[in-house]
């Protein structure tokens, strides 16, 4: 008996690595289905504050308690199933509320194509938008597999991404080194696999006038964007600031790590036991307020991911929001880093390590011209070439070849993006730099290019940052915005 396909204009969303729309990445692609007319709906983890349903946007979002992080095999076994059984009864609610004609699952991890088979019965699409390659996660965290158990483990994983890749109906890559493996280790056929890269909206991702507060009294912001895995380089980060504070002798840095993750406990031990605590602040997860803000102000945006499987051919996002905000890059020079940020980042080969990353931030911070340079440069470049609007044109596409629509070729309204390059005071209170006038974005950014006199800050120990308790369904952030409102006015 032929099934009836369903409806391909109502989509699901399935994410278990980040609540949304913390996950910007997969936060934009719900706005670009609403606005090409997708009935959309999520589910996802909870994040802190967050209630069990909200509707964001026109985008219905369903959400579910996390389960306590994994900390071996056998809970990182339970965390998949728990996961995958509460996300399997919530789309049951979303079939009966919403409906759906295609499932669109985010990995990691890659179990989701076992839930998208039994919906497959109802005529439902799979769509697998591959954000992570997994066994070369496995890979990078565990180093190649020996013994029997790690062997066998990262068959399983193998298994499931082969799995995955047989189930879906098309996939999503975030670059071409992940088409390649879909099609060679996935033997996807290629009009299967389309490339969106993860990019920012340049046109909301602004810079503002810098916070000097932010800076804790001395002269320079070091910042880090991101997860904390072990696989993230993080503690690079700080082993390069033990160097050009303890060794170098320079007291005018602080540096602003601006994430969570797996390793954070473990960092903050690290910064102690550095005895960098009162050169440090850790924020925690970081809202859209905490980016723009400590981005606007840093005068170096550190992408410290080491060479390994995983990072090498991968897109880093925060390398992009740096660019996107004026701020210079230093980074090891990976593969897929080259293709995000060209020749406007600063790259420290691999096997320089730690001595050499903190020997180009210290070049940096020597030349303020040269910081000047690289943030026009890197924010020219993320409006040319990595801005998320024609990534978001072949995102619709994806649904679009499973719904039948064809629609004539998107023009972008470049007028409208340029207007918005103006002043105005932001939601969290800094100005936007007005970018409509030439040689407007330079000026802006000698303002923090840190050659002023300063204070060295009092002897404390690690800062944290204090965020409010939830108002408004949503986190509260600076100057008392919700979480919610924050991704209204951003995207």
């Amino acid at each position: 008996m032929r099934r009836q396909r369903r409806d391909c204009s109502r989509v699901l969303i399935i994410v278990q690595n980040l609540p949304v729309p913390l996950d910007r990445r997969v936060w934009l692609e719900c706005l670009a289905l609403r606005a090409a007319g997708y009935l959309v709906s999520v589910i996802c983890p909870k994040g802190p504050g967050d209630p069990s349903y909200e509707a964001l946007d026109g985008v219905h979002i369903y959400k579910y308690s996390p389960p306590r992080p994994a900390t071996g095999l056998w809970s990182y076994l339970w965390e998949f199933g728990y996961c995958w059984a509460r996300t399997a009864a919530l789309s049951l609610r979303v079939w009966r509320r919403d409906g759906f004609g295609v499932i669109q699952a985010c990995n990691p991890p890659d179990t989701y194509w076992a839930l998208a088979l039994l919906w497959r019965f109802l005529g439902v699409r799979f769509v697998y938008d591959q954000h992570d390659l997994n066994p070369e996660v496995f890979r990078s965290r565990f180093g190649e597999p020996r013994g029997l158990s790690s062997r066998l483990q990262y068959a399983a994983i193998r298994w499931l991404e082969r799995r995955t890749f047989k189930t879906a109906d098309q996939i999503i890559s975030t670059n071409e080194s992940y088409r390649r493996v879909a099609i060679d280790r996935g033997e996807c056929g290629p009009d299967l696999v389309t490339v969106v890269r993860s990019g920012p909206n340049t046109s909301r991702m602004r810079p503002l006038h810098p916070v000097d507060a932010l800076r804790e009294g001395r002269r320079h912001l070091l910042v880090y964007l991101g997860i904390m895995g072990p696989q993230d380089g993080v503690d690079v980060a700080l082993h390069a600031l033990n160097i050009l504070v303890h060794q170098h002798g320079r007291n005018d840095l602080h540096l602003a790590l601006l994430g969570f993750g797996d390793c954070f406990d473990d960092l903050v031990a690290l910064s102690h036991q550095l005895d960098l605590d009162k050169y440090v602040t850790f924020t925690g997860r970081a809202d859209r307020g905490m980016v723009a803000t400590y981005l606007s102000t840093a005068s170096v945006g550190l992408s410290p991911d080491p060479a390994n499987p995983l990072n090498n051919v991968s897109t880093m996002n925060k390398t992009m929001e740096y660019m996107s905000l004026g701020v210079p890059v230093v980074a090891f020079d990976l593969l897929e880093t080259r293709v995000s940020a060209g020749d406007t980042a600063r790259y420290v080969d691999p096997v320089d390590g730690v001595e050499g990353f903190a020997g180009a931030i210290d070049e940096l911070l020597q030349d303020p011209q040269l910081r000047i340079e690289m943030g026009v440069a890197g924010r020219q470049r993320a409006q040319a070439h990595l801005d998320w609007t024609p990534q978001a044109e072949r995102y619709v596409q994806v649904f679009d070849r499973l719904s039948g629509i064809v629609r004539p070729t998107t023009v972008r309204d470049g007028e409208r993006r340029i207007r918005n390059q103006g002043p105005g005071a932001s939601p969290w209170g800094p100005e936007y730099v007005d970018l409509r006038e030439p040689g407007a974005l330079a000026k802006a950014l000698s303002e923090r290019v840190g050659e002023r006199l300063f204070e060295p800050p009092s002897e404390t120990g690690t800062n944290f940052v204090q965020v409010p308790e939830p108002v408004d369904n949503g986190r509260t952030l600076a100057g008392g915005l919700s979480y919610r409102a924050t991704c209204q006015a951003l995207i």
